[in-house]
C-alpha cells in the first residue's frame, strides 16, 4: 500500500497521455493541456489515499463524539436583532459568492449540467443565481463577483451558457475541480482507467480555488468573505445579517473573529443524509452518515439525538483560507462510499465534504437558520414544489407565498413513475395548486388533470385519495386520473 502512495505523478501521466490520443495517434495539443491537470489530480489523490489508509476506525471516532457547546451555534434571530450598517454596500464590497456547479442532471433524466436545468419560467439555477447577484449590485451599487466551481463534466456547456451574461454587470469567474480514481473494493488499489475517474467531492473547493489564483485576486480587490453553497439550493441567497456577523470585529478580542461559519437548520425525518455538527477533542467537526459505524447509524438518524444538520451554506474568511491552504493545513475527513459500476465492479469512492474543513479553522461557528435557507432540488418531488404557486419569484429568489398559513413546506413523495423530469411533464397537465397542502404521497400509474387543487378536505374520497390524519396518499388504482380538486 505504501508503495502506491509514493508513485511519481509523471509515471501515471505518461500512462494516460497515449490512451487519450484520438484514434491511437500521437498526443494532441489538447492532450498536452491535460498533462498538468492529471498530474495535479493524482497528487491530491495520493494525499487523500494516504489519509484513507491511516485513518481511525469509525468506532474509535464515535466514542469521542460530544454535543457542540451551545455558544458555538448561534440562533439566526439573534443575528437579525443586530442593526445593519447604514451603508450596506460596505458589506457587499467584501463579499465573493461561490456556487458548486459540478453535478449533472442525469438523476432526474436531464442531460448536461444540473445548473443549466430548466426550473421555472424557462430559467435555470444559474439564471436565478445571476439575477440575485445582479439585483444586489444594482440596488446597493456594489460589485459582488460570482465564482463557479465546475467539473470536467459541466465546464464546457457552462462556459457556453455564460456567454448570454456578457452584458450583465457581474464579474463571473470559473475554475474546475479535481477527479480521482476509484479503488477496487477487494485490493484497495486505484483503477487506472480514466473513464472510471469520478468527481472528488466538493471538499476540493479549497485546494482548487487556491490553485486557480482567485484567492490572491480577490484579496487584492479588498474582498474578505467567501460564501459557498450548492447551485441547486434555491434558498442559499446572500444574507446581509450573516455577512455582517462575519465582518464584525470585536475590538477587545479581534483575534476571536469568526473565520468559518456553517449554516445549519433543524433536522426532520426527511433529512437523514445530512451531516451534523459535533465536537471532538474540543473542536467543532462535521459528522457525515458515511462516517458512522453501522451499529450506530440508527442513533445518528435519531432527530432527538442529532437535532441539526449542515445545509452546506458556508461562509469563509478568505485570508484564513489563504493561510491554511498555503500551509497545507486544511484537514478534510475522508468519506469512503461503496458503489457498483455499470460493469459490475465493486468499488470505493474517496470523497471529501466542504463542511468538514470547519475543524481546521481557529474560530468556527454554526448558525441555526430558518428552513427557508435550505431549498434544494434533488428530486422531481422537490421540483414540483418550486414550480408551483407555493413560491413567488422576486429578483431570482424564491419567496414562500403569503397565502400559506404554515411556515413549513409540504412533504411530497412522488413514486417511481414520476422519477424523471419528463415523467413530471407527462403526468401533470399543469402544476397543481399546493398552497394548502400538508403531505402528498403518490404511488403507481397516476396522472393529474388540469388545474388540480391539492389540499386537506373531507369530501374528496371519490377522487381515489385516502386521507390519513393530515396525509394525502394517491392510491395505485389501475391507471388513475385525478380530476380538478383533491
Amino acid at each position: 500500500m505504501t508503495a502506491l502512495v509514493a508513485i511519481p505523478p509523471l509515471i501515471l501521466v505518461g500512462y494516460y497521455i497515449p490512451r487519450l490520443s484520438l484514434r491511437g495517434g500521437p498526443p494532441t495539443r489538447m492532450h498536452d493541456k491535460l498533462h498538468p491537470v492529471l498530474r495535479d489530480d493524482w497528487k491530491k489523490f495520493q494525499q487523500l489515499y494516504k489519509q484513507f489508509i491511516q485513518r481511525e476506525r469509525p468506532t474509535s471516532v464515535w466514542e469521542k463524539i460530544c454535543k457542540p457547546p451551545a455558544e458555538t451555534i448561534q440562533a439566526y434571530e439573534s443575528l437579525c436583532m443586530k442593526p445593519l450598517p447604514t451603508d450596506v454596500s460596505s458589506l457587499l464590497e467584501k463579499l465573493v459568492v461561490l456556487k458548486l456547479n459540478g453535478g449533472l442532471g442525469t438523476y432526474m433524466g436531464v442531460p448536461g449540467p444540473k445548473g443549466l436545468m430548466n426550473i421555472r419560467d424557462k430559467n435555470n439555477f444559474l439564471d436565478f443565481t445571476v439575477q440575485q447577484i445582479e439585483h444586489l449590485n444594482q440596488t446597493y451599487g456594489s460589485d459582488v463577483p460570482l465564482v463557479l466551481m465546475n467539473s470536467p463534466f459541466t465546464d464546457e456547456e457552462t462556459q457556453q451558457s455564460l456567454q448570454k451574461y456578457s452584458k450583465c454587470p457581474i464579474h463571473i469567474h470559473t475554475f474546475v475541480h479535481s477527479r480521482f480514481p476509484p479503488l477496487h473494493k477487494d485490493t484497495r488499489l486505484p483503477m487506472l482507467s480514466l473513464e472510471n475517474w469520478f468527481l472528488s467531492g466538493h471538499g476540493d473547493v479549497y485546494a482548487s480555488l487556491c490553485h486557480s489564483g482567485l484567492i490572491e485576486l480577490f484579496l487584492a480587490q479588498g474582498k474578505e468573505i467567501l460564501f459557498i453553497s450548492n447551485i441547486d439550493n434555491l434558498g442559499a441567497t446572500v444574507d446581509l445579517h450573516i455577512l455582517s456577523e462575519m465582518l464584525h470585529r470585536d475590538l477587545q478580542n479581534p483575534e476571536t473573529t469568526c473565520d468559518f461559519l456553517m449554516e445549519v437548520t433543524d433536522r426532520t425525518q426527511a433529512d437523514s443524509k445530512g451531516g451534523s455538527l459535533i465536537e471532538i477533542d474540543g473542536k467543532l467537526r462535521l459528522l457525515e452518515i458515511a462516517q458512522v459505524p453501522p451499529e450506530h447509524v440508527e442513533d445518528f438518524l435519531s432527530v432527538s439525538e442529532f437535532k441539526i444538520f449542515n445545509t452546506n451554506n458556508l461562509w469563509v474568511s478568505l485570508k484564513a483560507l489563504q493561510i491554511l491552504t498555503k500551509q497545507d493545513s486544511i484537514h478534510l475527513e475522508v468519506i469512503a462510499n461503496r458503489q457498483i459500476l455499470p460493469g459490475g465492479q465493486d468499488i470505493i469512492r474517496l470523497e471529501t465534504a466542504a463542511g468538514s474543513a470547519i475543524g481546521s479553522f481557529s474560530h468556527p461557528r454554526g448558525v441555526n437558520v430558518p428552513r427557508s435557507r435550505f431549498l434544494p432540488v434533488k428530486t422531481t418531488s422537490d421540483l414540483l414544489l418550486v414550480k408551483s404557486n407555493l413560491y413567488h419569484l422576486c429578483n431570482g429568489s424564491f419567496i414562500l407565498c403569503e397565502e400559506r398559513e404554515f411556515d413549513t413546506i409540504p412533504l411530497v413523495k412522488l413514486g417511481t413513475h414520476f422519477s424523471k423530469v419528463r415523467d413530471l411533464q407527462i403526468r401533470f397537465e399543469n402544476i397543481p395548486n399546493v398552497v394548502e397542502l400538508d403531505h402528498l404521497t403518490v404511488s403507481g400509474d397516476v396522472t393529474f388533470g388540469k388545474d388540480v387543487v391539492l389540499k386537506l378536505q373531507d369530501d374528496a374520497a371519490h377522487l381515489k385519495f385516502l386521507r390519513l390524519a393530515s396525509f394525502w396518499t394517491v392510491l395505485p388504482v389501475a391507471k388513475a386520473g385525478i380530476g380538478n380538486e383533491a
